[in-house]
């Protein structure tokens, strides 16, 4: 997950308690959002809020879009609003440099050239001891969001996970990084003391792999 070269990015942006409460707003809603539903969700001014989206913006966390209102368009339906969504790019800042994900990918393809059914239960129990390993004492939602699932209670009470923290290697082991997956989340689940029966492996798309079946 490293930052793209063109990106302006710099560890300071987020320092703003403001700017950090914006972006957390923005991150967590599942559509894009306008100026006016950021200030009244953080509390500040418009003017306000459209500065620290903007800034956002400049620092590739944040990216524009632009659409009118739902319901209205053809003519006399006024200007196509600016609208904010997270940036689809990754970012992440190491000092000294660091490339964890490149060993990542190095084990990857060592697991992945290997056709042993012992190595695989070993890295299932190891994904499920990590996972226990998690603080779940805030509940589920809390212990999915602390480990960067991103989770989302759908209109079915299913928790759906908006972001997979190992996209990237995802992106080249699919199979591998999934596989791990569900049994980390098992883990996860059981240290919140929520039934692990209830991760399932439900791929779809712009989300984590895994969902999380209601009670």
């Amino acid at each position: 997950m490293n930052q793209a070269p063109d990106q302006a990015w710099h560890p300071e942006a987020l320092a703003n308690p403001v700017r950090r409460r914006v972006f957390d707003y923005v991150a967590a809603q599942t559509a894009p959002v306008r100026r006016d539903e950021v200030a009244a969700a953080a509390s500040i001014s418009r003017t306000l809020a459209a500065y620290h989206l903007d800034r956002l913006v400049d620092a590739g966390l944040l990216a524009v879009g632009y659409a009118r209102p739902e319901g209205r368009g053809g003519p006399g339906a006024g200007r196509p609003a600016k609208q904010y969504r997270p940036a689809r790019e990754e970012v992440s800042v190491s000092i000294p440099p660091r490339d964890y994900a490149l060993l990542a990918e190095i084990l990857a393809d060592a697991v992945t050239a290997s056709d042993s059914e012992a190595l695989q239960q070993v890295l299932h129990a190891a994904a499920e001891r990590r996972g226990r390993a998690v603080d779940g004492s805030a509940g589920l939602l809390a212990a999915l969001a602390d480990c960067g699932y991103e989770p989302r209670t759908t209109p079915e009470e299913d928790i759906e996970l908006a972001n997979c923290p190992f996209h990237r290697l995802a992106q080249q082991e699919a199979a591998l990084v999934c596989g791990l997956n569900v049994p980390y989340l098992r883990g996860v689940l059981a240290a919140a003391a929520a039934d692990p029966d209830r991760v399932e492996l439900a791929p779809g798309p712009g989300r984590c792999c895994v969902r999380i079946r209601q009670e």
